[in-house]
């Protein structure tokens, strides 16, 4: 079995930031060096927090060049979760639900002096930090760590490769269609791939347009990007190469060697990669 990967423990400050219905949980890390160099905003991905993955391990290797970070649960973190008996989550996230997420927590690190921050996000994180940034051009920097494609073909696509519904797309939209229509938008389906389970009315949402598409935010961002992929990873899911075509700013491409969705055991690589790529943006 492979080792754990313990990045080193940080010192931070919880907040709960109101929404439109139950709040989001962040948590802010100093840097060391005053005064900050920039602030960076970390999206998770999918069934994921702001306390594991690759929004876990950057922080360590930007605090010390200068950059404060701001990582925080979206409502649709964990697959399911609960607060007051009642089931929040991935399972119920809805893209209109993503968006507000993200711009609640901008306007939070705007009230802390830093209007035009860094923004980082991984996997849907990475895909809801490219909408973000097209539209909020003052964004100094972008970092997409296997930003996957959006849309409804990600749904298609994830299927394709063995996650979300694998063979099993009409069946499970009938259904999805049939509890809505009933009126039980909020009951919850199981599907065969990762993320295993979702009500009905996220599935749909999945299905729709309401997605945000990586490639059609290309165009319209106004920063430097950096665009990172596994070389275990689908290029069709996460199009890294598609997106640099489309841009109209300079995207530095990123292949890691030997490397999954969540860069197991080569976390160290890619922190020291990301921060030394908006040293090179930044100045």
């Amino acid at each position: 079995m492979s080792p754990v990967y313990q990045p080193p423990p940080l010192d931070g400050q919880l907040v709960s930031l109101p929404t439109s219905t139950v709040p989001i949980d962040g948590m802010w890390f100093p840097t060391p060096v005053s005064p900050p160099r920039a602030t960076a905003m970390l999206f998770h991905g999918n069934g994921a927090n702001f306390y594991s993955g690759p929004v876990r391990f950057l922080p360590p290797h930007l605090l010390p060049r200068g950059y404060r970070c701001f990582s925080f649960n979206r409502r649709g973190h964990e697959t399911l979760t609960t607060r007051t008996r009642r089931p929040e989550g991935n399972a119920y996230q809805t893209a209109a639900q993503a968006i507000e997420d993200n711009e609640v927590a901008r306007a939070h690190v705007a009230e802390h002096g830093a209007p035009d921050p860094v923004v980082i996000g991984h996997s849907n994180g990475g895909l809801y930090a490219a909408r973000h940034v097209a539209d909020h051009p003052g964004v100094r920097a972008l970092v997409l760590l296997s930003a996957h494609l959006g849309g409804p073909e990600m749904l298609r696509r994830g299927s394709e490769l063995g996650l979300m519904a694998q063979d099993r797309g009409a069946e499970l939209s009938a259904e999805a269609h049939r509890l809505v229509d009933s009126g039980h938008p909020e009951a919850l389906l199981m599907m065969p791939g990762w993320w295993y389970v979702v009500s009905a009315a996220t599935y749909l949402d999945m299905e729709s347009d309401d997605i945000p598409r990586v490639v059609e935010a290309a165009p319209r961002i106004e920063c430097p990007v950096l665009y990172v992929r596994g070389e275990l990873e689908d290029p069709e899911m996460y199009p890294a190469e598609t997106f640099a075509a489309a841009a109209n700013v300079p995207v530095e491409v990123r292949i890691v060697p030997g490397a999954d969705h969540f860069y197991s055991g080569c976390e160290e690589e890619v922190g020291e990669m990301v921060a030394d790529w908006l040293d090179s943006v930044l100045g």
